[in-house]
């Protein structure tokens, strides 16, 4: 059995390694029978290299939210300048499970947002980091679309933290017009950091703010079903080291 290679972006904020720690100990907790480890791509270490010359077999599987600059250029570029050429798996969104870990960290900021009824009444802003490339941007805003058809959300909108609008207060400010008549604010971010210190700061008029994604259940059973994804397509497909 490969083992999984976990590939986080890394951030100088000690929050987010401990997060990914976190993480990476849910992941083994699901699958006891795999090998996890994890690398950087920038300000944390291990770095990619340091971590592939000792793994004889392994998955590499991007925590990254959408297919934007880092999952596209800079993971390949990292694997290829390692001498490495390891099946890489897609990205963790969209996903179902992604919307259950998003409803958890609300429900857990509020309990009574497990309630339809409530949910009707409320409006909630989906707040990103934000992307250059158009293409991740409207993979959130499918993401948030999604969000409101299949969980009765009263509204959905999108923010981001970085990169250019809308920002949370602009969203806030749209879902309190279209006639949410109580607002939330869901990072959608997958570790504590600059970024989502941001957003809370910005979301001071919310009635309710949810934390990061962080070392959620749903998260690790994303990131192994990616795993299995591409550990099946391996024998038939190239890693990203072409």
């Amino acid at each position: 059995m490969p083992a999984l290679l976990l590939i986080a972006h890394g951030s100088r904020d000690p929050r987010h390694a401990a997060t990914v720690a976190a993480l990476v100990e849910e992941v083994r907790a699901q699958r006891p029978g795999v090998e996890v480890a994890t690398a950087y791509l920038d300000h944390c270490a291990p770095r990619i290299p340091q971590v592939v010359e000792r793994l004889a077999d392994a998955v590499a599987v991007p925590l990254l939210l959408n297919r934007a600059f880092h999952a596209k250029h800079d993971i390949p570029a990292a694997l290829r300048a390692a001498g490495s050429r390891l099946p890489v798996a897609d990205v963790l969104g969209p996903s179902p499970l992604l919307l259950a870990a998003l409803d958890r960290r609300l429900a857990e900021a509020d309990p009574d947002l497990s309630s339809p009824a409530v949910r009707a009444r409320t409006g909630v802003v989906l707040a990103a980091a934000g992307s250059s490339d158009p293409a991740a941007d409207a993979a959130t805003r499918a993401v948030a679309a999604e969000w409101r058809r299949t969980r009765g959300w009263a509204a959905v909108e999108v923010a981001y933290a970085s990169a250019a609008g809308p920002r949370v207060p602009d969203a806030l400010a749209a879902l309190r017009a279209a006639g949410a008549e109580r607002t939330a604010v869901s990072p959608y971010l997958l570790a504590p950091g600059l970024l989502p210190d941001r957003i809370a700061t910005a979301a001071a008029g919310a009635d309710v703010l949810a934390d990061v994604l962080g070392p959620a259940p749903e998260l690790a059973a994303l990131l192994l079903r990616r795993y299995d994804g591409a550990r099946r397509a391996a024998p038939v497909t190239t890693a990203l080291t072409a």
